[in-house]
C-alpha cells in the first residue's frame, strides 16, 4: 500500500483519505454471487438501453430534424465505440464492482472516483425515473384504450418501482435471465415494427423532411431545416441510443469471466443497438413525419396506430412496454451496484451495500428508487402539464452520463501512462485515440446541454447535488473510507486485482496486521 501512514490500531491514512478496518464479518454481509455469462451480460446491456428505442431520442429531430438527429447519432457510434473499448479494457484489468469510480479513483484518486461515481449515480437513478415515466405513458395508454380506464400518473410510478426492486433484489440469476429473455421479445418487437412499415405502405421517405426550414438559422435546408447549430442540441437525444451500455463494468462481480465477457458482450450488445436505432430512426419518423415524431410521448405506439388504429396498437403497446420494463431492470441493477460500491468504500452511507440472504444489494435498490419516485412527483408537480422525462429528468440523465463519459476516458488515459506495466487482460483496439475521441465528443454534448436552455435546470440541479455530497466528504467521508476492492487496487498500484478470488478484506489484514 503506498503513500500511507499509521494514524492509530485501527485506520490509515492514504491518497488524502483516512481507511478504517472493517472486518471480515463486514464484507461478508455486502458479498455478491456470480451468475452471469456472456449471454447474461449482452442481455443486461441491451435491456438497459433498448427503451430509448420506444421513447425520448425521438425529441432530438424537434430540436435539429431528421437530418440533425442522423449527424448527431453517426457521431455518438463513433463516441460510444470509443467508451467501450476504453471501458471494456479497464474493467478486464479491475474486475470489481465499481466501474467508472474504480477506473477513476485509480486514475485520479478519492476526490476524481467521486464525481465519477456520482455523475453515475445521478445518470442511472435519473434514467431509472424516465424510464419509469416512460413506462407509465405505454401502461396506461395499453389500459385506456383496452378499457377506458386511466390510473394517475403517480401510481403507475408506484407499481413499477415496487415490482423491479422485488425482481431485482430477488437474486443476480433473475435479473440476468429476465434481462434475456425482454431483450429479445424487444427486439423482436422492433423488427416487427420495421417489418410492417416497409410492407404497409406506411413509410414514406418525404415524411423525413417534413419540418419546414428555418431561413434565418445558418446552414439551413431541408436536411438540416434548423442549420448546423441544432445538431449540438440533438446530440443530448441521440445518446438515449445508447445511454446505459457502459454499466457493463458493474456486474464485474458477478459475471463467470468478466476480463473475457465483459468487452465481448459490450462489442455484441453495441452491433444489436445500432442496427434497433437505425430501424427506428428511419422508419418510425418516416411512418409519423418528422413534425409529429419530434413531439411524441410514445413515438413507436403512435406509429403502430398510424398503421393499425387504435384497438390493435393497444395490444402493440402492451409488447412496447416490454421494452421499457426490459430497460427498468437493467437501469435498475446499473444504480444498485453503483451506489452499492461507494457505499462500500465509505463514499455513501455504508448500509446502502448490506446485500443479505439473496446477495444483491437490496438497501441501495430500494433508496434509489425512492429518491427517483420522489424527483418525478416533485418535477411533474413543479412541471404542470410539460412532461417530466423530457424537460428535466431525462436531462439530468444525460448529463450525469457525460460528465462520467468524459472522466472515464481521462482516466483510461491517465491510467495508460499511471500504470504501464498492470495487468490488461483486454486492450482496446482503438487504444488512445479511442478515449480521445470519446472524451471529445463527450465534451461537445456537454456544451450542447450548457447552451441549450431546456437544460437550465438539469444543470443547477446536479450542481447541488455534487455541492452537498463533496461537501459531506470533504467533511465526513474522506476520514471513513473502506479497503473496498476497488480501493485495493487504486493504492496497490494494481498488484489487488480479483477481490473474490483473494478474499475481499486480503489487503485489509495485510495493511492493519503489519503484513504489508
Amino acid at each position: 500500500m503506498s503513500h500511507s501512514s499509521n494514524t492509530g490500531a485501527d485506520t490509515r491514512t492514504a491518497s488524502g483519505a483516512i481507511y478504517t478496518r472493517a472486518g471480515a464479518e463486514y464484507f461478508e454481509k455486502r458479498t455478491l454471487k456470480r451468475s452471469a455469462g456472456v449471454w447474461g451480460l449482452w442481455g443486461l446491456a441491451v435491456a438497459a438501453v433498448i427503451s430509448g428505442d420506444f421513447s425520448g431520442w425521438n425529441f432530438g429531430i424537434g430540436f435539429a430534424g431528421f437530418g440533425g438527429m442522423l449527424i448527431a447519432f453517426v457521431l455518438l457510434v463513433i463516441m460510444y465505440y470509443g467508451l467501450t473499448f476504453s471501458i471494456g479494457e479497464m474493467a478486464a484489468a479491475m474486475p470489481h464492482t465499481g466501474g467508472a469510480y474504480s477506473f477513476a479513483r485509480s486514475a485520479l484518486g478519492p476526490w476524481g472516483g467521486l464525481a465519477t461515481g456520482l455523475g453515475e449515480t445521478i445518470e442511472y437513478i435519473a434514467t431509472t425515473a424516465v424510464v419509469v415515466y416512460f413506462s407509465g405513458q405505454y401502461a396506461d395508454s395499453a389500459l385506456t384504450l383496452l378499457t377506458g380506464v386511466s390510473l394517475p400518473p403517480f401510481v403507475w410510478w408506484l407499481i413499477l418501482y415496487a415490482l423491479f426492486i422485488g425482481l431485482n433484489a430477488a437474486g443476480a440469476a433473475v435479473s440476468f435471465g429476465f434481462a434475456i429473455v425482454v431483450s429479445v421479445i424487444s427486439i423482436g418487437i422492433i423488427v416487427v415494427f420495421g417489418v410492417m412499415s416497409l410492407t404497409s405502405g406506411a413509410f414514406s421517405w418525404d415524411s423525413l423532411w417534413d419540418i419546414p426550414v428555418n431561413e434565418s438559422a445558418a446552414g439551413a435546408s431541408t436536411f438540416l431545416p434548423e442549420g448546423f447549430g441544432a445538431i449540438l442540441f440533438a446530440l443530448p437525444f441521440a445518446m438515449w441510443f445508447f445511454l446505459g451500455i457502459e454499466e457493463l463494468p458493474l456486474a464485474a462481480e458477478e459475471s463467470h469471466n468478466p476480463a473475457r465477457d465483459i468487452p465481448r458482450a459490450g462489442l455484441w450488445a453495441r452491433g444489436t443497438l445500432i442496427v434497433t436505432g437505425l430501424i427506428v430512426l428511419f422508419l418510425n419518423t418516416g411512418v409519423l413525419g418528422a413534425q409529429v415524431t419530434g413531439a411524441s410521448v410514445e413515438p413507436l405506439l403512435d406509429g403502430f396506430k398510424a398503421m393499425v388504429g387504435d384497438k390493435a396498437a393497444a395490444i402493440l403497446a402492451l409488447l412496447a412496454l416490454i421494452g421499457l420494463l426490459a430497460s427498468l431492470m437493467g437501469i435498475m441493477f446499473a444504480y444498485g451496484r453503483n451506489m452499492y460500491s461507494l457505499s462500500r468504500a465509505g463514499y455513501y452511507p455504508r448500509w446502502l451495500s448490506l446485500t443479505g440472504r439473496s446477495q444483491t444489494p437490496w438497501v441501495a435498490l430500494t433508496v434509489g428508487a425512492v429518491i427517483g419516485f420522489f424527483a418525478l412527483v416533485i418535477v411533474q408537480a413543479a412541471g404542470g402539464d410539460a412532461s417530466p422525462a423530457g424537460a428535466i429528468v431525462l436531462n439530468i440523465a444525460v448529463w450525469g452520463a457525460v460528465l462520467a463519459y468524459f472522466l472515464q476516458m481521462v482516466s483510461f488515459i491517465v491510467l495508460r501512462a499511471k500504470f504501464p506495466n498492470a495487468k490488461r487482460p483486454y486492450r482496446s483496439p482503438w487504444g488512445l485515440f479511442g478515449a480521445y475521441s470519446a472524451a471529445i465528443i463527450a465534451a461537445v454534448v456537454f456544451v450542447g446541454l450548457a447552451f441549450n436552455p431546456s437544460y437550465f435546470l438539469a444543470i443547477v440541479a446536479i450542481a447541488i447535488v455534487y455541492a452537498l455530497v463533496f461537501l459531506g466528504f470533504a467533511v465526513w467521508g474522506r476520514k471513513k473510507l473502506i479497503l473496498s476492492p476497488e480501493e485495493e487496487y487504486a493504492l496497490s498500484g494494481g498488484l489487488h486485482g480479483d477481490p473474490q478470488a483473494e478474499g475481499y478484506d486480503v489487503m485489509e489484514g495485510e495493511v492493519f496486521d503489519g503484513r504489508g
